[in-house]
């Protein structure tokens, strides 16, 4: 029997509100755009933040970069002649972290340089990454073809290298690709290995590695290429000694990742006379980039849910209107036995079927918004439930909040009067 008159109110409201179907459809406009707003917004902000947060992930939440850095009055001084710049990492401090920290579990050493590598006539600049077979633990990729570095290349000294998909496409195009020789500077290496390129920033870090990467042995690398690497420069040349660019070093677990960042700076400070390195933490980054996700969401939902705050106030202003309109109707229903709570609901029912509408139609805007954005300009958006889920919970909301005080206005208007109103 409730479900019967239930319907039948609704029914009635609905009626109601088709006999103005221009001013039903304007007051459920500033309803539709604002549920759209919200879920186009919060869609957007959602992918950006979220391809920010896996390059972050990526650098491993319980890894720890530290790079060496070119001191500024380092960068001064090799402006000048037949200066050599020596800064950074070294050898020994590779050791001191792999061994003097308890909480290390595994470290990676990363030489690099620039060379160009040929084979055929096709020649690429690559950067040449030394390192040991950790940093595939460390750095996790794909493996397309091949194999990884293994322990004992480098210990027979092997000129092997892995290219990434980047130089193997670019390098090793109609040839067969494991196994081939390509020459990186002056000297030869058989590729052993390809990997899926990934390469790019993660906040304000350079990931470890880039798309045009090729990774030798450390003992190699530092063999053939040693620790001075030479730069000519608008015809002047750039000198700069470097043992070690990059160290990665993964600990036991999440909860002691802070403190030994801090170790770690404090025994680099002993052994380091100039701040020539810097640490980088991805899981404080990556706390970081969550908390700017949940303000930035919280401050789109703010601003797009102005627009239905708009759209609320118009529908109380039309349906205060609709009661000055219905004076008389009113009259009569509560003449013939019709009680408040009923006025009340059947006014109710229509600002929820108003603002219901407008926000089915608003999310129907909203999801498709965001793809013809991804679909124009590439930018990822993603579309959440909750995202999709709370707009539409804030507009039946707006609907009963802003339709009580016109429902309760009319309940009480005098039925004697209303008889009289013309």
């Amino acid at each position: 029997m409730r479900t019967m008159r239930l319907v039948r109110n609704v029914w009635l409201g609905i009626e109601n509100l088709w006999l103005h179907k221009l001013r039903s459809l304007l007051t459920m406009l500033g309803v539709v755009f604002g549920v759209g707003s919200v879920v186009a917004m919060l869609s957007v902000g959602e992918g950006a933040s979220k391809e920010a947060l896996e390059q972050i992930k990526r650098l491993g939440s319980t890894n720890l970069l530290i790079s060496s850095v070119k001191p500024a009055q380092e960068q001064v001084k090799s402006q000048m002649a037949s200066f050599v710049s020596s800064y950074g990492l070294t050898y020994e401090d590779h050791a001191r972290i792999a061994q003097g920290l308890a909480s290390v579990e595994r470290t990676a050493p990363v030489k690099s340089m620039r060379q160009d590598a040929a084979l055929h006539g096709r020649t690429i600049e690559l950067r040449v990454v030394g390192t040991t077979p950790a940093w595939f633990d460390l750095v996790p990729r794909e493996v397309l073809a091949g194999r990884e570095l293994l322990e004992s290349d480098a210990e027979r000294m092997g000129a092997v290298a892995v290219l990434t998909e980047f130089g193997a496409r670019k390098l090793l195009a109609t040839e067969r690709t494991i196994g081939q020789t390509i020459r990186i500077g002056q000297n030869s290496f058989e590729v052993v290995g390809i990997v899926r390129s990934v390469g790019g920033q993660a906040g304000q870090i350079q990931l470890p590695d880039e798309e045009i990467d090729v990774y030798i042995p450390i003992e190699v690398a530092r063999s053939y290429y040693g620790d001075l690497h030479m730069r000519f420069v608008t015809g002047s040349v750039d000198a700069e000694q470097v043992q070690l660019h990059q160290i990665i070093a993964q600990i036991d677990a999440i909860e002691h990742v802070e403190a030994a960042a801090e170790a770690i700076d404090h025994m680099l400070a002993r052994f380091h006379k100039k701040k020539d390195y810097i640490t980088h933490v991805p899981l404080a980054l990556l706390r970081e980039a969550e908390a700017i996700k949940r303000r930035y969401n919280i401050v789109l939902g703010s601003i797009a849910g102005i627009s239905l705050v708009v759209g609320g106030i118009g529908i109380m202003n039309i349906m205060l209107a609709s009661v000055t309109e219905r004076t008389r109707e009113i009259g009569i229903r509560r003449a013939i036995g019709a009680k408040r709570r009923q006025i009340i609901f059947q006014f109710l029912i229509e600002t929820v079927v108003l603002s219901t509408t407008g926000g089915l139609i608003g999310l129907g805007i909203g999801v498709l918004i965001p793809r013809l954005i991804t679909t124009v300009s590439g930018m990822v958006t993603v579309l959440t439930p909750m995202g999709i889920v709370l707009p539409l919970l804030i507009s039946v909301s707006i609907g009963v909040i802003f339709g009580l005080y016109p429902a309760v206005r009319a309940a009480q208007v005098d039925p004697i009067v209303a008889l009289r109103h013309e």
